[in-house]
């Protein structure tokens, strides 16, 4: 096993541990030339009980020899670890374990190994007695003792003989100032550096983010640790699993994709910082040695730290072979954050991820253009006063009702929360039908039934507005080979209509027809524009709901085709849904049977299990009689009484605004 898998497995088993929020982990040679793990870890739990945990979980040559308790893990402006700060962060701390530092101009480690960090502090007097040095093995025996390798990445560091740069120093370009030939030229009031000394690595191009990457990074940053803006898939993979060419693939794709190597810097705008190098982030467990719905809200609670390349990664959870025979298999399972990707963005990933491993691990061809780049380019040409003018007029002026409940008591609870529901095949095909006939879709039928539940909590006989977020894919735009592109470009804008009791319900679809199709010229401005546009004060909400209905890309039915030849077979992942600045969010999708399935996606906080159960079967309810009811002539009136004997959905009201975390 190399030193970068064997690090990153126990990066992994670091960063799983409960009450451990970051770690870094690197490799240090003691006096005699020998090689030990020393761990960084950000956490306020017992050294002693971590180390414990470790030792139940890691064989014993990759548990570290020593354990640092810091405040946080500084960065370089590339997002590897900055050693020096770390050392000086270390020198500062006393060390759970008393292994000896290592001594002054110790060798660094050989070439193509991992890196070494610089000389950590000896410890305090008094220290507890040494222990043992744990090696790092140099050959393959140091495989897992399952026999699978749990890989985990180490963020790439600097470029190879790059002198890694103070923390904190400046990005800005040297000034040319008569600098040593072969060197780079000094900054003013620095000495020249000597002939032979390393060249810095030049800083990290930036580009803007885009208003809806601004605002969903202050939310994200407002809601630490709760897994928001965290969306998951997974799927089965039956047949042969190569860790080591899944994660050259993967790596692959990270090469590729300048988006997988963005991170962000709030220091001074913010800005999109765009690394050169990013690894990707891979971790095997042994059959039995996890449960998989466990891992995956841990993972999600976990989040990512937005100032580190690479928001996406990778568990792979190997289950136990058929008691009947036939081919082993795995779940994998794969994280990101909605402030970089989209659901399409992962979508175009995954398909080059296939290619890649099925050409042995390694994706032919350079970085991919046009990419975020060009898009935070494009966004910046756009004039905004048609945009502007559209959305104060597309607005209405009276509120809306935008609570698809009545208001109730508070909770109890927290967290985030999924109920689900299904619309069978046969009412599903008989509800596609009926769009149909009306020149519309079953995405358009699903915006009626939510319409006409917003307009029911409402408890009124009277004309009113309804409003709501729905989603659009933001690739509608005037850029080349933009369905290519991964990005944060799916967006959420306010739909609002009025429902109208006496109105026939065909001529309600036709409206909410009417206006997607409106706003389909105007789908890469943020919610927040138009809510400064539309004139509203910052409390006045124009949606509290969102609709998401997920046109799912084809399938890649030709690298399916392909993998299967290689004794492969995967299935098409599953969405779990992302908790989003909404309260309640409505996913829709066709299923394999040509069912219609839903899934609502909650605050707790806000809309209790039991509610939110309810709320989605009233919604399934609606869309099974929508085309029941009598031609053209039905009503609202007649929609909504096929829901008279529903109880009413409670919502709590929304908790005070609390104060928003600045990103600094």
């Amino acid at each position: 096993m190399s030193d970068r898998v064997a690090l990153g497995r126990v990066h992994a088993a670091l960063v799983s541990l409960p009450g451990v929020r970051d770690a870094a982990v690197h490799v240090t040679r003691d006096a005699s030339g020998g090689r030990r793990i020393v761990a960084h870890m950000v956490t306020h739990a017992p050294l002693a009980e971590l180390r414990a945990a470790l030792e139940s979980r890691l064989p014993s040559h990759l548990v570290p020899a020593r354990l640092h308790r810091v405040p946080h893990i500084p960065l370089l402006p590339d997002g590897s670890t900055d050693r020096q700060a770390l050392t000086a962060l270390t020198a500062r701390t006393v060390p759970e374990s008393a292994t000896a530092g290592p001594e002054p101009g110790a060798a660094a480690s050989e070439s193509g190994t991992a890196a070494v960090e610089p000389v950590t502090a000896a410890p305090e007097p008094g220290a507890a007695a040494a222990d043992p040095v744990i090696a790092i093995p140099e050959s393959d025996a140091a495989a897992s003792e399952s026999g699978t390798a749990a890989v985990e990445p180490v963020t790439a560091g600097p470029e190879p003989g790059a002198a890694a740069p103070k923390s904190g120093a400046a990005a800005e370009d040297p000034v040319t100032a008569a600098p040593v030939p072969g060197t780079a030229a000094p900054m003013p009031g620095t000495a020249a550096p000597m002939p032979g000394t390393a060249v810095p690595p030049p800083p990290p191009e930036t580009v803007p983010l885009t208003p809806q990457q601004h605002t969903l990074l202050l939310d994200a940053l407002a809601h630490r640790g709760t897994g928001r803006h965290v969306e998951q898939l997974d799927w089965r993979w039956r047949g042969p699993l190569d860790t080591d060419r899944f994660t050259a693939a993967w790596q692959s794709v990270f090469d590729r994709e300048t988006v997988l190597r963005a991170a962000f810097d709030w220091g001074s705008g913010p800005r999109l910082v765009l690394h050169e190098h990013a690894g990707v982030e891979v971790v095997r467990h042994p059959p039995g040695s996890v449960d998989f719905d466990r891992l995956r809200e841990r993972d999600r609670l976990r989040g990512f730290d937005l100032r580190r390349p690479g928001l996406l990664r990778l568990n792979l959870v190997d289950e136990p072979h058929p008691a009947g025979g036939g081919p082993a298999g795995a779940r994998v399972l794969l994280t990101f954050h909605h402030v970089m990707l989209d659901g399409w963005s992962v979508s175009v990933l995954l398909q080059e991820f296939y290619r890649a491993y099925l050409a042995g691990g390694r994706l032919p061809g350079g970085e991919r253009r046009p990419d975020i780049r060009d898009y935070a380019r494009w966004l910046a040409r756009q004039d905004t006063a048609p945009a502007r003018d559209f959305w104060s007029s597309a607005i209405p002026a009276a509120t809306a009702l935008v609570l698809p409940a009545v208001p109730g008591p508070d909770t109890g609870l927290r967290g985030t929360g999924r109920a689900e529901a299904r619309l069978e095949a046969g009412p599903a095909d008989r509800l596609r039908a009926w769009a149909a006939s009306c020149a519309a879709t079953e995405a358009g039928a699903l915006q009626v039934a939510w319409a006409l539940l917003l307009y029911r909590a409402a408890v009124t006989r009277d004309p009113a507005l309804v409003g709501f977020g729905v989603t659009v894919p933001g690739r509608g735009i005037a850029l080349d080979s933009v369905e290519r592109l991964p990005g944060p470009l799916m967006n959420s804008l306010p739909m609002t209509v009025r429902v109208d009791p006496a109105t026939a319900v065909p001529r309600l679809l036709a409206e909410l027809c009417d206006r997607a199709l409106d706003l389909a010229s105007y789908e890469w401005v943020s919610l927040g524009q138009i809510h400064e546009w539309s004139g509203r004060r910052a409390q006045d909400s124009l949606a509290e709901s969102l609709i998401v209905f997920e046109n799912r890309r084809r399938r890649f039915d030709d690298l399916y085709s392909a993998l299967a030849a290689q004794g492969v077979g995967v299935e098409p992942p599953r969405a779990s849904g992302v908790h989003s600045l909404f309260p309640v969010s409505l996913f829709a999708h066709r299923d394999p049977d040509g069912g219609l399935a839903l899934a609502a996606v909650h605050d707790r906080a806000r809309l209790a299990d039991d509610d939110a159960t309810r709320l989605v079967g009233q919604c399934v309810r609606l869309l099974r009689e929508l085309p029941r009811l009598k031609g053209g002539s039905a009503t609202v009136a007649d929609a909504l009484a096929t829901l008279a004997d529903e109880p009413r959905i409670r919502m709590a009201r929304a908790p005070a605004p609390a104060a928003r975390d600045s990103p600094a």
